[in-house]
Formats: structure tokens, sequence, C-alpha cells
């Protein structure tokens, strides 16, 4: 867990299990890592990406405050396999939101990811480890074989129960954007 969260540290991509498949990440903030990520994986900047934070205080810098409505339809699916999709601040970067004025955002209930997140201090990028429009990676050999030794560090673990990536939703429409 330490090396992983030394390689998102000095700016590296890591590729660690998740609810459902193996997910790539990065720091979020910096914005050199992201880029080299999307391009790793072949994804066009302006979809956005998802954030996974061990707690909802971790993603409190990147959103716009909530409604205790809005704060309750959270925590009622955290932690969880449930992304949301939530007004970011204007400050949130475009390399993180894409064309949205949202934040795709999720706390995790997967126990390496959440630590992860608790080890770097901050939310890290989720997306899944895989190139644009080929089937996610759900175990490390997968990973290696589509992403080769593109990927900084490698953190063993099992992914999560759950068969498909996480559904994703609007916080104020509650529209499914993705299904899980």
């Amino acid at each position: 867990m330490a090396a992983a969260a030394r390689t998102v540290r000095a700016g590296g991509i890591i590729a660690y299990p998740t609810e459902a498949v193996f997910g790539l990440g990065c720091d979020p903030l910096d914005q050199r890592a992201v880029m080299r990520l999307l391009a790793l994986k072949q994804r066009p900047v302006h979809k956005g990406l998802i954030l996974i934070a061990a707690d909802f205080e971790q993603l409190i810098p990147f959103v716009q405050p909530l409604t205790a409505a809005d704060q309750a339809r959270l925590a009622a699916t955290w932690p969880g396999p449930y992304t949301w999709l939530v007004p970011a601040r204007p400050a949130t970067p475009r390399w993180l939101r894409g064309r949205h004025d949202t934040l795709a955002v999720r706390v995790t209930a997967h126990p390496l990811a959440a630590a992860l997140c608790r080890a770097c201090e901050h939310p890290l990028v989720s997306t899944s480890a895989n190139l644009s429009g080929r089937p996610p990676a759900r175990g490390l050999l997968a990973v290696r074989r589509q992403l080769g030794d593109k990927v900084d560090y490698l953190l063993p673990g099992l992914i999560g129960d759950a068969l498909k990536p996480t559904e994703i939703r609007d916080l104020k429409t509650e529209q499914l954007v993705r299904g899980g």
C-alpha cells in the first residue's frame, strides 16, 4: 500500500482492485498524470473521469456544497458501488470533468481501494483498467495483457463481487446514466 501511495505522489499511474474491475488511478490534481492516464487508455478528455474516495470529506474540495437531502441520498448508497454525478466546483479541473459541469464521484466500499485513498490522503482518479472499447480487466494478468508495462505500479488484490462496473446516476435528476 505504501509503495502504491508513493507512486501516486510521484505522479505515477497505478492499477488497483475495485468493486467490479481493476481500476487505473492517479492523483486527480496532477494534470500530467491524468493526461498520461487518458493517453494510455486512449480515452478522450471530454468524457470526464470518476473520483473514488475513502469518505465524503475527501470529495468536498471537488464538489459544490450539497443540500441536506442530497447528502442523505448519497449517504444511503455509500460506501458502496454507486457513482453519482454531482455538481462540480468551478475550480475543479476540466481534465476531471470533461465537458460537464458535474463530476462523477464514489465513496468506495472496496477495502483496498479505500485504504489506498486513505494512504494517499486524497481521492483517486478511477477508470477501468483497459483500453477504451476493450473489456475491463478483472485481474492483474488482464491488466498486464492490455496495458503492458505502461502502468507504474500494480496493487495486488481481489476485485469485489459486482459483475459490472458501478452504476452512475445524476444526483439532481436521479437519472441512470450507466447501468450497474
